[in-house]
């Protein structure tokens, strides 16, 4: 298990340029924009726009902080999010526009490219221990920190990666923050 703390997480522009995001994980290592395979990360919207498209990949969105945003998709499909909504999955390459419900959030974007990988998204809240297993590529991610997963205290925006199969205990300091857990596999 590697910890990866908020402080060493790198933030950069959006690819369209509209805000910033604070990169958590991508693989492999080191890939751009526009090569990785998979990538986790935190964004920062302050102000409505389109979202930036990224042909080929899946993506999840999660509210972590904020009203919520409501996403508007070039087909017309309309959806509001917020901090209690199941993490919301689309195609990255799909027009959409995020109109801002009251002032601006932080969500997380968990994107995999198409046929190469699959990501899964399950948001845990509540007091007490939860068991957790993973097959490929498990990341658990601690916005508001509270966590202790096995032996290590996770800080507000420190997550937890580990690759290979695991199963883990993770145990909420006092059940009123969220962890996300992220599944990521490579497809045969």
């Amino acid at each position: 298990m590697r910890i990866i703390r908020a402080a060493d997480c790198r933030t950069m522009p959006w690819k369209n340029g509209g805000g910033t995001t604070t990169e958590i994980v991508v693989w492999p290592g080191g890939a751009s924009l526009s090569d990785f395979d998979w990538r986790v990360s935190m964004a920062q919207v302050g102000a409505d726009g389109p979202f930036s498209s990224f042909p080929g990949l899946d993506r999840t969105l999660c509210v972590l902080t904020g009203a919520g945003i409501r996403l508007a998709f070039g087909d017309g499909e309309a959806v509001a999010l917020d901090h209690t909504s199941p993490p919301f999955a689309f195609a990255a390459d799909r027009a959409v526009d995020g109109l801002l419900i009251d002032g601006p959030i932080v969500d997380l974007n968990v994107m995999s490219r198409r046929g190469a990988w699959t990501h899964s998204v399950e948001r845990l809240v509540g007091p007490g221990e939860h068991r957790i297993a993973g097959e490929a590529v498990l990341l658990l991610v601690a916005p508001e920190g509270g966590w202790t997963i096995d032996e290590a205290t996770l800080s507000a925006g420190d997550s937890a990666l580990i690759q290979g199969p695991a199963e883990m205990t993770c145990v909420s300091d006092d059940g009123g923050h969220a962890l996300y857990v992220i599944r990521l596999a490579p497809q045969r």
